[in-house]
């Protein structure tokens, strides 16, 4: 050890630090007795040396080594009791990863060593298991984070005009025609021209990443051959997964927010800090649980082997510890600082702002962090406001700052398209915003994340091509995903020839994305929906790493993609779509017009009998031009012209008595679901048919803006 000048090294920064002569290692453990730090060779198969960390301060132990270099691979054992009754878990025969490492190499291979315990033994966790497993583990590399970021700029895209785009990077560039080979299915991939190119023709500011950070795949996932596709089975928060870069995690990572930042193009991450990959008691230890499990994990009071399940994984990282706050914290700061993503979309939210008396928004250790972070305060912070726990459902309860999935408005959108009755005064709250759920504290429209469907659920052409789940190829008897799809058929479950019930499906597509993209609040698309693509009736594919999830580009719809560019332009030219604030019925600022009237179909201003009654699949509303005072940037912002929106879920064509135009002006039809090409004007007081089953909107002629036009790119940039 000599040769090697063991210092004592400091218990700050955590994690592997390089600073350009050795590297301090440090690693939070409260309850451990003894922390070996073992050093691997390149290959990562063969434990060269092995360093007792000589210090311990502040619950961290931590050294330093004056002669290792970034590339190093290493791992640590910790010592410590076997007690599960009393919390502990500590196993010095498992090799575990360190919680900031910053980059992974190579894959875990699945053995019986890799649990703590003798798996299948009598007395299941009790006995420790004293097989060693650093074989099969992957290890932990020691990076040199520098990289030229030259003139990158975040785009800093405001709320009120943010277009969002799920996206899964495999899903997004395996089969892509204009991503080379070697680099489908990686961050390099979305980097190239051709897709950053659809994206800017598509329209969208934001791009929304399903999980990126280090993940494993579940065993039983494995032996069946299969992948978790999805990746919500974070066990590095730090480090990109090896699956999705080509050449080096960091550059590779860096190099596509760089791509997409110059072509304007936000990017989010979609995270997972609820729990972790190792699971409940019976799980493995591979990082956590070995350095200390009753620091890191949410356990039961009174009964510490058992873990507390709020995840529906197995367990529940425990953020009211302030080490384990500090992580997630550090996490997002690293992210949003050293690898420069604008915002965050937290999985299973709830899980996260819980205490000792369940939900908090008020007194979450992790809110109120976040909220005070002069770095995270700033990012794009949007919330999937629950998770499994029996108080866990807390839509429109996360506070000022944050946005959160509205899983009420893809619901309520769905019922309604599909037929149910009823539906107009829910609909109306959604189309509006939710002011309802979020009209407090002073949050804004945008505080809602409208979504139809996302990466869990039907693709937008399943929606409208099957009522039932088909999910066997899943290995789990269909019993997986939901079976509240609130989906409809259009009369024949799964694929056709019949040309009326395609024709149907189609109009029905864009009723939903055309609903999606006019109503207030932020819209987030799934990507490949402006494609057509199908997953042909699998509403949970979390497994499938294969064509059931990727997006087909060489046989998608052109014309549902020139449909949602004309639409996604016809909201941002037009911040009627798209206000600041919440819409009240109320006369605009300075002009003669309300910014919303709802009208019934004979053209006059509804009533709240109007509201109730039980048969109603017909609405219609008006949309008011003017100016609009906001807390933008900008100061002020036109709201531009006024437009006016039938909708008609009924199976007859419903005639609207079109209501009197501003300034006596005609109506010109912008958009109706039902034709190709939609053209023509009408004065007040005519009848304007729509369409069984279809939306139609109307401006008020001569607007200053002009019609969106269509640029003619083709799919795939």
């Amino acid at each position: 050890m000599s040769a090697r000048r063991l210092l004592p090294g400091a218990p700050y920064p955590l994690g592997a630090t390089w600073d350009g002569n050795g590297v301090n290692f440090a690693l939070f453990s409260a309850n451990a007795q003894r922390v070996e730090l073992c050093l691997f060779d390149n290959r990562g198969q063969r434990e060269i040396e092995r360093v007792i960390l000589p210090e311990y301060t502040d619950q961290v132990w931590h050294g330093y080594l004056q002669d290792i270099r970034p590339g190093q691979l290493y791992g640590y054992r910790v010592w410590g009791p076997y007690d599960p009754n009393a919390g502990h878990r500590f196993n010095p025969h498992k090799l575990l990863l360190d919680p900031y490492a910053k980059a992974l190499s190579g894959e875990l291979v699945w053995s019986d060593a890799h649990f703590g315990f003798r798996l299948g033994g009598p007395r299941q966790d009790l006995v420790p298991d004293r097989r060693d497993n650093a074989r099969f583990m992957p290890k932990c590399r020691v990076l040199d984070t520098a990289f030229t970021w030259g003139d990158d700029r975040r785009p800093t895209v405001p709320w009120s005009r943010s277009v969002l785009y799920e996206a899964h990077v495999r899903g997004l560039t395996m089969t892509h025609p204009g991503v080379p080979p070697v680099y489908r299915g990686t961050f390099l991939g979305l980097a190239q021209p051709g897709v950053v190119a659809h994206l800017v023709s598509l329209g969208v500011t934001t791009i929304e990443l399903l999980p990126v950070q280090a993940h494993i795949d579940e065993r039983h996932l494995v032996e069946r051959g299969q992948r978790n596709y999805w990746g919500y089975n974070t066990i590095g928060f730090f480090a990109p997964d090896p699956r999705f870069y080509a050449t080096s995690a960091h550059r590779d990572f860096k190099s596509m927010v760089q791509q997409l930042h110059a072509a304007g193009i936000e990017v989010i991450l979609d995270v997972v800090y609820n729990h972790t990959a190792e699971g409940n008691h019976l799980g493995p230890t591979l990082s956590f649980r070995g350095i200390d499990n009753a620091s890191y994990y949410v356990l039961r009071a009174g009964t510490p082997r058992w873990y507390e399940n709020y995840s529906g994984c197995g367990n529940t990282l425990n953020l009211s510890h302030p080490r384990v706050l500090q992580m997630v914290m550090d996490s997002l700061r690293y992210w949003a600082e050293e690898m420069r993503v604008d915002g965050f979309r937290f999985d299973l939210a709830s899980a996260l702002a819980r205490g000792r008396d369940g939900f908090d928004a008020g007194g979450s250790g992790f809110l109120d962090a976040v909220r005070q972070d002069p770095v995270l305060s700033r990012m794009k912070l949007i919330a999937e406001p629950w998770d499994l726990g029996g108080d866990g459902y807390r839509l429109g309860r996360f506070p000022p700052g944050w946005s959160e999935w509205n899983g009420r408005y893809r619901d309520t959108v769905r019922r309604f398209w599909s037929g149910e009755g009823g539906m107009i005064g829910d609909l109306a709250s959604r189309l509006t915003g939710s002011a309802d759920l979020f009209g407090w504290g002073g949050r804004r429209p945008w505080a809602s994340l409208n979504f139809v469907t996302c990466h869990d659920g039907f693709t937008l052409r399943d929606l409208v091509t099957y009522q039932r789940k088909r999910n066997e190829a899943n290995g789990e008897n269909n019993g997986d995903g939901t079976d509240a799809n609130y989906a409809w058929n259009c009369g024949i479950e799964g694929e056709t020839v019949q040309p009326e019930i395609n024709a149907l499906r189609r109009r029905q597509a864009r009723n939903l994305i055309a609903t999606l993209l006019l109503s207030q609040g932020v819209p987030m698309l799934l990507a490949g929906d402006e494609l057509g693509r199908t997953q042909h009736g699998n509403n949970n594919a979390y497994c499938q790493d294969n064509p059931t999830s990727w997006i087909d580009w060489t046989g998608g719809d052109e014309e549902m993609l020139a449909f949602v560019r004309t639409l996604i332009r016809l909201r941002r030219d037009n911040p009627v779509f798209r206000r600041s604030r919440f819409l009240e019925g109320k006369r605009l600022p300075h002009q003669v017009v309300k910014d919303i009237v709802w009208i019934t179909p004979d053209g006059r201003e509804m009533t709240q009998a109007d509201w109730t009654l039980p048969y109603a699949r017909s609405l219609g509303f008006v949309l008011g031009g003017g100016v609009a005072v906001i807390d933008e940037p900008k100061g002020l912002e036109e709201s531009g012209d006024t437009f006016l929106v039938l909708i008609n879920a009924y199976h007859e064509a419903v005639p609207y008595t079109l209501p009197p135009a501003t300034l006596g002006r005609m109506w010109e039809v912008v958009v109706d679901t039902a034709e190709d090409h939609p053209s023509g004007t009408w004065a007040a007081g005519i009848t304007y048919a729509v369409k069984p089953r279809s939306l139609a909107v109307l401006r008020v002629a001569g607007g200053a803006r002009g019609l969106p036009r269509e640029t003619g790119e083709g799919i795939g940039g």
